[in-house]
């Protein structure tokens, strides 16, 4: 049984924070060791989530939760500045309020987990990459010591809207010559997770991206098919039903 439908990419984002509170990987680390939730807008709706799901969502709010944003040209992006109010770090389950990655990173240990959000998404390669302002190469800067070094996993939060025909590596590589204006990019050393895998976490069902784009809403959305035995592929239109309402990202 094979079903269509479309998500909106605020709808993206809420399954993909769904997704990865169910995630194994996810549950078990909630039991015992650190989990670092980077902030970013992707990563707002994950952090929601895994709060909501361990009962401790009182004081978190996604409005802030980035350290950039992007925004349209004729967008006055101070109007969305806001206080940072830090990463996500739980240890053992347990919110550890205001920390951020550079407080906790130098103890991480092989299984302890990173969520860090993409800027760029290979879909068939299941690679993502980051843009990087700052001088010191900002959190993933941090990070890959301990993913490289340690064996911390890092998973990467990202939605379909962001997905590139390129070769990351070289894009990585053309916009960190010298001369290139504006960000940096770096391919990210961990597997993504994008809706279509919240939907199979979720519900069992295989989902594909068969076509993208729309109006009123669905600007940058997405078309996706959902396959599977009669019983996954309507717990999938059940889940896509119950986030159909979610509103556009603020962060």
């Amino acid at each position: 049984m094979t079903k269509q439908f479309v998500l909106t990419v605020s709808m993206s984002k809420r399954l993909i924070g769904k997704g990865l509170a169910a995630h194994g990987a996810i549950q078990a680390v909630l039991k015992k060791g650190t989990l670092v939730i980077v902030a970013g807008t992707t990563n707002g709706y994950v952090a929601e989530e895994i709060l909501t799901a361990t009962g401790q969502l009182a004081n978190f709010t996604r409005v802030g939760f980035r350290r950039g944003v992007v925004v349209p040209p004729s967008f006055e992006a101070t109007a969305v500045k806001t206080d940072f109010p830090g990463d996500v770090v739980l240890v053992d389950g347990a919110w550890r309020k205001g920390k951020e990655i550079f407080d906790v990173v130098d103890s991480m240990q092989a299984g302890d987990i990173i969520l860090k959000g993409a800027n760029a998404l290979d879909l068939a390669g299941g690679l993502g990459a980051v843009l990087i302002a700052h001088p010191m190469g900002g959190t993933i800067g941090a990070a890959i010591p301990a993913v490289i070094g340690r064996r911390v996993k890092m998973i990467v939060p990202v939605g379909l809207e962001k997905r590139v025909s390129g070769n990351l590596f070289e894009i990585a590589r053309e916009l960190g010559q010298a001369g290139v204006e504006g960000p940096r990019m770096m391919v990210l050393p961990g597997e993504t997770f994008t809706e279509l895998d919240a939907i199979s976490v979720l519900t069992g069902a295989a989902a594909k991206l068969v076509a993208a784009g729309g109006t009123h809403g669905a600007e940058g959305g997405v078309w996706i098919t959902v396959t599977g035995d009669d019983p996954h592929v309507r717990a999938a239109a059940d889940l896509i039903k119950s986030v159909s309402a979610e509103p556009p990202c603020e962060g």
